[in-house]
Formats: structure tokens, sequence, C-alpha cells
């Protein structure tokens, strides 16, 4: 059996999980300059209280869920700024112990708020390449080379004491292959969550179908789903998602806007009629109610998102009950 059951018996029991929502974005709003290929992974070397900061408002709006600043936090990446894979990894751990810190405080004023679980940040390897690559899934890497990249944050994300881990953004098949196995290795639950081509396909083109049906074979696996992706997409992909397999489904998307990787820019969501699949919801929490029927146990918001949109999720969230 996986190390870690939380996640994995709140679901059973039947919760309706908030996870939180963007990070960076919310990091950028309170003055971080994020314009450096380690994204939000930055401001663990400069400013680490403003994440601690951020987690606890996503705490205080409501949500169930912290997701560590881990995303763009790799040895490799940090080996560019001149830090050993020590240093790198001794960072990948305080993204840990800075959610856990959130937590405390706000479980010290709202002890009725519990369960909250910590998920450790695990971005694709197109993160590290910092060229928008997480949205086009074209790079390539043998099995074993995707393991080695990925493994010694898995590992110290495991051992800081993440409750799980988020495999997000995914835009590879070969990689999420990797990433199962080690899932398996580590004996950790997680969810997986991908970047997408459009409605039914992830962005390396793979079918959702085959995708619901490679995590459906790990047990560690407690949630499959989609992320960073348009509002507009989710339905199309979750109702794929829960045709083809038995996993519960989670979904946390942006804001409305679609982002230019060449410019690192974001701009109105638009797309011809191919692409655009559902007419647009006005929010995380217009669209919650649909998402939530078509099966997502776990709802969060990605880029450009903020607590604000996180409280009004838990607001409809309380409504429903």
């Amino acid at each position: 059996m996986p190390r870690n059951t939380t996640l994995s018996r709140l679901l059973d029991a039947g919760a309706h999980l908030i996870a939180d929502g963007a990070l960076a974005t919310e990091l950028e709003a309170r003055g971080c300059s994020l314009d450096d290929p380690l994204w939000s992974a930055k401001v663990l070397l400069e400013h680490p209280q403003l994440i601690r900061e951020v987690h606890r408002d996503y705490f205080d709006a409501g949500a169930n869920v912290a997701t560590t600043a881990s995303y763009q936090a790799t040895p490799l990446g940090f080996a560019q700024r001149g830090l050993s894979e020590d240093a790198a990894l001794d960072l990948v751990r305080l993204s840990v112990q800075l959610a856990d810190d959130a937590r405390r405080a706000h479980l010290a004023v709202h002890p009725q708020a519990g369960p909250l679980l910590i998920a450790g940040s695990v971005g694709p390897y197109g993160a590290y390449l910092a060229d928008g690559s997480e949205y086009r899934g074209d790079y390539v890497l043998d099995a074993e080379a995707f393991k080695d990249f990925h493994r010694p944050r898995i590992a110290a994300l495991v051992e800081a004491g993440a409750d799980f881990l988020a495999c997000e953004t995914l835009p590879s098949f070969a990689e999420a292959e990797a990433l199962l196995a080690l899932t398996a290795e580590f004996d950790v639950e997680s969810w997986f969550s991908f970047s997408l081509r459009d409605g039914a396909h992830i962005s390396d083109g793979t079918p959702l179908t085959a995708v619901a049906e490679l995590c459906g074979a790990e047990p560690r696996v407690v949630a499959v789903g989609v992320n960073c992706v348009p509002l507009n997409l989710v339905p199309a992909a979750l109702a794929v998602l829960g045709g083809a397999g038995s996993k519960r489904l989670v979904t946390y998307p942006n804001s409305g806007e679609s982002y230019d990787a060449a410019t690192k820019t974001w701009a109105s969501a638009s797309g011809d009629g191919a692409e655009m699949v559902q007419a647009e919801p006005s929010g995380l929490a217009a669209g919650a109610g649909a998402w939530r029927e078509l099966g997502a146990r776990i709802v969060g918001g990605c880029c450009r998102t903020t607590p604000r949109d996180i409280a009004a999720l838990a607001s409809g969230r309380l409504r429903q009950r």
C-alpha cells in the first residue's frame, strides 16, 4: 500500500476538496519579479516568507490543499544559479516547510478547518526548459533520463513530508510513464494533471483516453485531470477522462486568459470553433458546478487565479451542502 493514504481516505469518505490557486502570478501581484528561468522557485531563494503568506491566504480562503513552490525547483535549474545539488534540494524541502508553516498557522486559528493537505508540486521537464514546452510536449528524453531528472526532487518532497505529489501540467505521455514509475518507487500517492492541445488530447497529441488508461493501472494515482488550461476546455476533457477511466477527477484551470510563451504575456482566451468546445464560464466558481457533475472531486485554480477565486469556490461548495 502507498506510504501516504490521507488523500485517498478523504476521497473515499466522499470529500469534495478545493485546491489552492496560482502561486507565481500571486507572488507577482505582491511585487516579485519572476522574469527568470526559475519562475516561482526564484522566490524560494529571495523571499520565502512571501510564499508562506500566499499559502496562508489560500487556506484562509477555504482551500484544503496547498501546492508547494517546487514546480520549477530542480537541481538542474538551481545549478544555473551556482547552487549545489544539496543546496537545491534543501530549497525543495523548504517549499514543503513553508506550506506546513502556513497550515499550522491556519489551524491554530481555525482548528475545525482540517484536515489540510500539502501537495508536493512536480512540474514537467518542459518547465525546467522555461520555453513554454510544458504546453507543447515536444521534448524527447528516454525513460531513464526522465527518472534521473525527477527522482531527486521527488525524494526531497517525500522526505520533507508532502502528503502526496501533484504531478502537474504534464504535456508528455512518455514523461507521465516515467513519473508513474517513480510514484511506485517511492510508494507515494499522487494526482496526475495534464496540459491540453484540445478537449480530447494532451499537449503532445496523446488522446486523453490513453492517459486515463495509463493512470488507471497505477493504484498510487488517486486522481487524474487537467490544469493550466482554458476554462472552456475543462468539460470536454473531464467527460473524456471520466468515461475512459475509474480514477477520481481533478481540475484547476487558468483564470480564463491564455499564455503566450514567446512574449511571456497573458491575453483573453480565444480560439476557433473546434477549440471552443463550450462557452467560457465567467470564472472558477461559475464553472465548478458543471465540473463536479462530470466527476471532479478536486477543484482549484492555476495561473492568474487568486485567493478571491478560491473563496468563491469555497462559498459555492458550502451552498451545495
